[in-house]
């Protein structure tokens, strides 16, 4: 997969979401999904799906006279990604105060509280392990 180095701008990130369900697709399989929620015509999934080639997000296969396209990110790119440009937007790049933030916004349920818990003291026990190799 290539490394994701740019900014996803909102329909880069709907297209995404088709494509990874359903890869590979056609732009109009794409088209067909979104033009409920987002009234786009053929022409500009395309034309978005073209960029996004160019950009490096999309790959493409002839099939006869049908492109297929496919994702050259993956979804744990694309997110760490935005979320890596969020943090140096809001937060000079500090994760910590990130995190602070995200946990005093009272947005986080019991269960969340506890995974987090969760995921921290793995994360510090695989430290410390790492550490004594």
């Amino acid at each position: 997969m290539a490394k994701l180095n740019c900014e996803l701008f909102e329909s880069e990130w709907a297209i995404l979401q088709v494509v990874w369900q359903r890869e590979p697709c056609a732009a109009p399989t794409v088209q067909e999904v979104l033009r409920e929620s987002k009234g786009w015509a053929y022409t500009t999934v395309k034309t978005l799906m073209d960029r996004m080639v160019r950009k490096g997000l999309l790959k493409t296969e002839r099939v006869r006279s049908l492109y297929l396209y496919r994702s050259a990110v993956t979804r744990a790119q694309a997110q760490r990604n935005e979320l890596l440009r969020t943090a140096q937007r809001a937060f000079a790049g500090a994760l910590t105060p990130m995190m602070q933030f995200l946990i005093e916004s009272d947005k986080l349920s019991e269960q969340d509280y506890q995974y987090l818990e969760h995921l921290l003291k793995n994360r510090k026990r695989d430290k410390a392990t790492d550490r004594k190799r």
